[in-house]
């Protein structure tokens, strides 16, 4: 597993701290992007929380996620939270260690009492000492919000006083963008009040043996029961001990909703949202506890195309940290198909520059502190492919193709929906369910034209 290592540089320690009759919630950040460029120590809110303790026990459910890893837990995780300001509402986000799970946070403008929140994204510094305090938080006394150094620090502090270098796994990049992808694909399966949210979640078993079948779950009445296969309007809950960061706001949740793809035969994603007052709380679950997101595939379409890169190169001008971002007006203002808009925000997506609410079924804005480029440059059956076609080892013959791959040949073809099979391993083992293989990515990118600078063969000779 290829990984470098980020440096997070933050002014001071984030703390919890008295505050006349109230407290302080001091949250550091460390290096960002805003709608004035790159800032070393960005600011987005100042103000009260409406729900101190729910969000308090928010913010600890997210860093569970951050710190955890629900499979092969002898290595924690670590790295800090992201917090994103949209204008209207405060986003924090978190991959766990093992990229199987993507926690995000979202305090929404009824949860936010104070000046307008800004615009932009950093990581945000949760320490132990902090998770310490925020975790005896008790009662509703006034919580005084800060995201951002204080306004006297903004102006005097010459250097970070605090420094973290946390581990960033290539997997855990292409796991935003992959958990992304899957989500657009959702659609809301089941919605449960408070009091039988409470009662499903903790009837949930609290473990699963490695390799055991996943678990399903459908809707029956008011509540969800379990299923031994996917029938129609199931939800795959592979790994149910993995919503365990849930139990940090279960006693406030006013409902839960539950989403997912079509089923398919297979293990697939789930989202698990609970709405809280004023915010809302959203777990997404890989297909697999031993499968995280970054092998899903989801996202090598978008990256295979040509056009799809032009296109995002577009479209990102256009966007301006919005909480939802309508493909229709983008498609406009750029001259663009929708579904072009779409491929570029799928795009987009790898960079960590957009992400997917299922509750508002719509992308949202967000630049993550990392190398853009990097999850897509060493994306394995993406470097594969390319060099595939590098080699000329396509062969394209009508509806089906030839490819050429470690001394042995390889049929793909594509069917009247434009899919794509292969004869490879790789596609009889997961029929497409995690993304084309690199033989068919190969051929994908061949018919594309895919700019290689290697000429791609055909039945009737070299083009």
């Amino acid at each position: 597993m290829t990984r470098s290592v980020q440096a997070l540089a933050y002014a001071r320690p984030s703390a919890l701290e008295s505050l006349g009759s109230g407290r302080l919630l001091g949250l550091e950040t460390s290096g960002g992007l805003t709608p004035h460029g790159a800032e070393a120590r960005p600011r987005f809110f100042t103000g009260f929380l409406s729900s101190p303790q729910i969000a308090a026990r928010g913010l600890l459910a997210v860093a569970d996620v951050a710190a955890a890893r629900y499979y092969q837990r002898i290595r924690p995780g670590s790295l800090d939270p992201v917090v994103t300001g949209n204008g209207d509402r405060l986003r924090f986000e978190s991959f766990s260690g093992c990229g199987g799970v993507y926690a995000r946070l979202d305090v929404l403008s009824a949860g936010l009492d104070g000046a307008e929140t800004g615009h932009g994204t950093t990581n945000v510094d949760v320490n132990n000492p902090l998770r310490e305090a925020l975790s005896r938080l008790t009662g509703d006394d006034p919580l005084h919000l800060r995201v951002g150094p204080e306004e006297l620090a903004v102006t005097t502090l010459d250097g970070p006083v605090v420094e973290k270098k946390v581990p960033l796994p290539d997997r855990w990049l292409r796991g935003f963008a992959e958990a992304q992808v899957a989500s657009a694909g959702f659609d809301l399966r089941a919605e449960l009040s408070g009091a039988e949210a409470v009662r499903f979640l903790r009837s949930l078993p609290r473990s699963q043996a490695r390799g055991a079948a996943p678990m399903w779950v459908v809707p029956s009445g008011r509540t969800l029961r379990p299923t031994t296969r996917p029938v129609p309007g199931a939800v795959c809950l592979a790994g149910p001990d993995r919503l365990v960061a849930l139990e940090r706001v279960l006693r406030h949740a006013t409902a839960l909703r539950v989403y997912g793809p079509v089923p398919d035969g297979g293990p697939v994603p789930s989202a698990w949202e609970v709405e809280l007052p004023g915010m809302r709380l959203t777990l997404t679950l890989s297909p697999d506890p031993a499968r995280g997101f970054s092998g899903e595939g989801g996202v090598l379409e978008a990256l295979a195309t040509e056009e799809a890169a032009g296109d995002a190169e577009l479209v990102s001008v256009l966007l301006a940290w919005e909480p939802r971002i309508d493909p229709a007006d983008l498609a406009e203002q750029a001259g663009l198909s929708v579904e072009r808009v779409r491929a570029a925000l799928t795009r987009l997506g790898t960079a960590g520059r957009v992400g997917y609410d299922v509750a508002d079924a719509a992308y949202f804005h967000r630049e993550l502190p990392y190398d853009a480029d990097r999850a897509e440059r060493h994306n394995p059956r993406l470097v594969d492919a390319r060099g595939l076609l590098a080699h000329g080892a396509v062969t394209l013959d009508g509806e089906l193709a030839t490819v050429v791959s470690a001394d042995r040949r390889y049929r793909v073809r594509e069917s009247a929906d434009g899919r794509l099979s292969c004869t490879c391993a790789w596609w009889a083992e997961y029929r497409g369910r995690r993304g084309p293989c690199k033989h068919a990515l190969a051929v994908r990118m061949a018919r594309r034209g895919a700019a290689v600078g290697t000429p791609v063969a055909t039945a009737g000779g070299a083009r």
